[in-house]
C-alpha cells in the first residue's frame, strides 16, 4: 500500500511538473508568436494579390476617400466626440457610485493576467502622506504633552515632513546674501534639527531685527507655552507681515518691480497666509469660534487657489463645534466634488453628515423588509468611500473612546 500511495504521489508531481512546463511554454511563445502571425497574414496576402484584387481596391478607395464632401468629416467629429462624452459620462458615474474607474477595473482584472502574464495582484501602498491641517504648536501643546505622559507624540519622519514643509514655505537661499542679517540667521534656523538651536537662532535674529516675521513664527511654534503666548507672537508677526507685504505692493505700484523677485513676494505672501490660518487656530482652541470661522473663510475668498494650507479643513472643524451643520454642507460641496478625495477630513465629514441625516429614521426591520432608500444607499456608500480612502480612522476614534471611558 505504501509502494501504491509513493507511486501515485510521482505520478501526481510528473502531471503537475507537466502542466508547468506547457504553461511556461506558451507563456514563452505568445511573447514572439506575434510576429509568426504577422509574417503569415503578410505572407497570405502576397499569394491572395490576385484573386483579392489589392490593387484595385486600394485604388478604389482612394478615390472614394478624396470624393468625400466637408460634411462627411464634421460629422465623423461629432460623431466620435459624442461617443466620447456618453463613455466620459458613464465613467464619472461609475466612478461615483464604486470609487474606482469601470475600464481600469475591467484592464487590470482582465486583461492585465492575460498579457502580463502574472497571477500576482497589483498591491498598493497603505501609507498616505498628507499635511496635516489640524497639526497642533510644538511648544505650548507637544511639548506639554511630554512633558506629562514622558512621550513624544512626534516621530522622527514628522518633524523632517514639518521641516521640509517651513523651508519650502519660510526660507529661500537668497536669504544667505540678504542685506538683513536676520533673515540669514532664520534660514540656518529652518534648518536645524535640535530645538534649543532653532529657538536661539530665532532669539538672535529677533535681537538682530525686532520685526523678523520668521523669527517670531518659530518662536511662537516653538517656544511659547500657552495659546495666549502663542496668540500674542502671532499678533506681532501678523502685523510685521503686512507692513511688509504693504511695502512691497507700494514698490511695485511705483515701478521697482525688478528689485523685488518672485519668490521674495511669494515668500512674503505665504508668512501672511500662514500666519492668519494659525491666528485663526488660536481663536477656535480659546474658544471664539466665530471669530476662528470669520478669519478662516476670509482666507478661502482672499486666496481661493492656495489649497496647501487646507485651511477649508480647518473651517469644517470649527463649523462642527458650531453645529453649523449647514455650513459645513456648502464647503464640503465646494471641495469634495472632485475626481479624487483631498484627505480623511472631507471623506469622514461627508459620510459621518449623511449617516447622521439617516440614523434618526432608521430601522434594521424595515431594511431588511423593504431594502435601503436611496438616501440609505448614499449614505452607506460614503462610509465605504472613507474607509476605502484610509482604513485607520475608525480603529484609533473606538480606542480613543475607549481611552476616555477608562
Amino acid at each position: 500500500a505504501d509502494e501504491n500511495d509513493s507511486r501515485s504521489e510521482e505520478n501526481v508531481d510528473e502531471n503537475e511538473n507537466m502542466w508547468t512546463r506547457i504553461k511556461l511554454w506558451l507563456c514563452w511563445s505568445w511573447t514572439y508568436l506575434w510576429g509568426v502571425w504577422f509574417l503569415l497574414i503578410v505572407f497570405l496576402l502576397w499569394i491572395l494579390r490576385t484573386p483579392l484584387r489589392l490593387r484595385e481596391n486600394i485604388n478604389y478607395s482612394a478615390m472614394v476617400m478624396s470624393s468625400l464632401s466637408p460634411k462627411f468629416y464634421v460629422a465623423l467629429t461629432g460623431t466620435s466626440s459624442l461617443i466620447s462624452g456618453v463613455i466620459l459620462m458613464f465613467e464619472w458615474l461609475y466612478y461615483r457610485r464604486y470609487g474606482q474607474s469601470f475600464i481600469e477595473s475591467i484592464s487590470v482584472r482582465y486583461l492585465s493576467p492575460i498579457l502580463g502574464g502574472s497571477d500576482t495582484p497589483t498591491t498598493t501602498p497603505d501609507c498616505k502622506v498628507w499635511r496635516n491641517p489640524m497639526n497642533l504648536f510644538r511648544g505650548a501643546e507637544y511639548a506639554r504633552y511630554r512633558e506629562a505622559t514622558r512621550h513624544s507624540a512626534l516621530t522622527v519622519y514628522d518633524v523632517d515632513l514639518t521641516a521640509q514643509d517651513h523651508q519650502a514655505f519660510f526660507s529661500r537661499e537668497q536669504d544667505l546674501e540678504s542685506e538683513n542679517q536676520a533673515n540669514a540667521i532664520m534660514y540656518k534656523a529652518w534648518r536645524e534639527k535640535k530645538d534649543k538651536s532653532r529657538i536661539e537662532l530665532a532669539e538672535k535674529a529677533l535681537a538682530v531685527d525686532p520685526n523678523c516675521v520668521s523669527a517670531l513664527v518659530l518662536l511662537a511654534e516653538e517656544k511659547a507655552q500657552t495659546i495666549l503666548e502663542v496668540e500674542k507672537l502671532f499678533k506681532h508677526a501678523h502685523r510685521s507681515a503686512e507692513s511688509q507685504l504693504k511695502r512691497m505692493q507700494q514698490m511695485v505700484r511705483e515701478g521697482h518691480r525688478e528689485s523685488i523677485s518672485d519668490l521674495h513676494q511669494r515668500r512674503e505672501t505665504n508668512l501672511c497666509v500662514y500666519i492668519r490660518r494659525r491666528l485663526a487656530m488660536c481663536a477656535r482652541k480659546l474658544g471664539r469660534y466665530r471669530e476662528a470661522a470669520k478669519l478662516m473663510k476670509d482666507l478661502i475668498k482672499e486666496f481661493p487657489l492656495m489649497n496647501v494650507l487646507n485651511v477649508h479643513e480647518n473651517l469644517v472643524e470649527v463649523l462642527l463645534e458650531m453645529q453649523a451643520y449647514s455650513e459645513v454642507q456648502q464647503v464640503l460641496a465646494k471641495y469634495d466634488d472632485i475626481s479624487l478625495p483631498k484627505s480623511a477630513t472631507i471623506c469622514y465629514t461627508v459620510a459621518l453628515l449623511k449617516a447622521r441625516s439617516v440614523c434618526e429614521k432608521f430601522s434594521p426591520e424595515n431594511a431588511s423588509r423593504r431594502g435601503l432608500s436611496p438616501t440609505e444607499v448614499t449614505a452607506v456608500d460614503a462610509i465605504h468611500r472613507a474607509v476605502e480612502f484610509n482604513p485607520h480612522v475608525p480603529k484609533v476614534s473606538l480606542l480613543k473612546i475607549d481611552s476616555l471611558h477608562r
